[in-house]
């Protein structure tokens, strides 16, 4: 069957990104600046986009996989960018950004499904076991990796040494990778969208209609322009990293303003794609998303700024100062109580979004 595209801005905005990214670099000014930032928001919208399309294509659990992947990969793309061109100085973005995007994950996104779930169709069910088993990596992989730190007496200070910051790197790949295995092989029931049969043991796709399946061609042409989404996305961050810090230093906010900004930015789209199946009462979607995402945060992101630390020799911070550690620890509680049940309802949602403003204050008033 011959591959047919419908020529959008999905597959144009990536290409659009690449030339400014060029003009941008060998002609730099205002105007190509504002150009740039907004290439790169639908650089990101595009990328997530055609993440979507492979998904539907291989289908769940594994496309809400292939979406934590790749905005794990624009995160990191982001952060690398950031540290290489802000030096020591940067030594704790990547804390900042990880801390920020599960609080994003579990507390914003989250609570906005929850909450719109509720409104729309009061009681929504999901899958108990999946949701066990995300939480238990979250505690493990965000305390192991962002409070133990603080506790080492090897390094003075939130840092590791070199041999303890390859161990967490390790520790962390090894248990993202187990849920993986968890997800998509050994228990993928667990993560299936509830249904009687599925909550009955029963491994069966969601019944639910949906557009059919784009084909093997349309796929592989989605792969293609994720590709180039993403390179665009590295490029124009690496471009656009010292306005981003500019611009919060002259707001006045704190430095690890930058790394909410950073997290912000790459899990709007699947943000959005998240509260768009919780709205169809696909909540265990919402949940896969979102817990799949703070996952891939941590297990995919700490590992590979690790290599980056000790490649380039550039130290970085790790552990969590006392109030965040508040913070993520009323996170995790709430949410193991919250989603421990397997139904929910707008009460909620209103608790993780309580949570999550508390959360987005105290990063502006500190």
């Amino acid at each position: 069957m011959p591959m047919k595209f419908k020529l959008d801005w999905t597959f144009i905005s990536p290409i659009a990104a690449l030339v400014v990214l060029a003009a941008t670099a060998f002609f730099p000014n205002n105007v190509l600046m504002v150009l740039a930032a907004i290439a790169l928001a639908f650089a990101v919208f595009a990328a997530v986009h055609h993440a979507e399309v492979v998904a539907h294509r291989v289908g769940e659990p594994f496309g809400t996989l292939v979406l934590a992947i790749a905005v794990t990969v624009i995160e990191v793309a982001l952060i690398v960018s950031v540290m290489l061109s802000g030096g020591p100085d940067k030594a704790g973005l990547p804390r900042d950004t990880v801390f920020a995007a599960i609080m994003i994950c579990s507390c914003a996104i989250v609570g906005l499904c929850l909450l719109i779930g509720g409104l729309r169709h009061h009681v929504q069910d999901f899958q108990l076991q999946g949701a066990a088993a995300a939480l238990a990596m979250l505690c493990a992989l965000s305390v192991l990796t962002l409070v133990l730190p603080n506790f080492t007496s090897t390094v003075v200070g939130p840092a590791l040494s070199t041999s303890q910051l390859i161990f967490v790197g390790v520790i962390s790949l090894v248990l993202y990778v187990t849920f993986v295995f968890v997800q998509t092989v050994r228990h993928r029931d667990y993560f299936l969208p509830f249904t009687p049969a599925v909550a009955a043991g029963v491994i069966e796709e969601d019944s639910a209609p949906h557009a059919p399946p784009p084909s093997n061609g349309e796929a592989w042409g989605a792969l293609g322009f994720l590709m180039l989404s993403l390179i665009s996305v590295v490029g124009l961050a690496k471009l656009l990293s010292p306005a981003v810090e500019a611009g919060v230093a002259a707001a006045g906010a704190p430095e690890a303003v930058v790394g909410v900004v950073i997290a912000a930015l790459v899990l709007l789209p699947e943000g959005l794609a998240a509260v768009r199946a919780a709205r169809l009462n696909r909540l265990q979607t919402s949940l896969n998303l979102a817990l799949g995402s703070a996952l891939a945060s941590i297990g995919l992101t700490i590992p590979t700024v690790a290599v980056v630390s000790i490649v380039i020799g550039q130290p970085i911070s790790l552990g969590l100062a006392p109030k965040e550690i508040v913070m993520l620890s009323l996170t995790l509680i709430v949410s193991v109580i919250t989603l421990g049940t397997g139904r929910s309802t707008v009460l909620q949602g209103v608790v993780h979004l309580v949570i999550f403003a508390a959360f987005l204050f105290l990063s502006v008033v500190p």
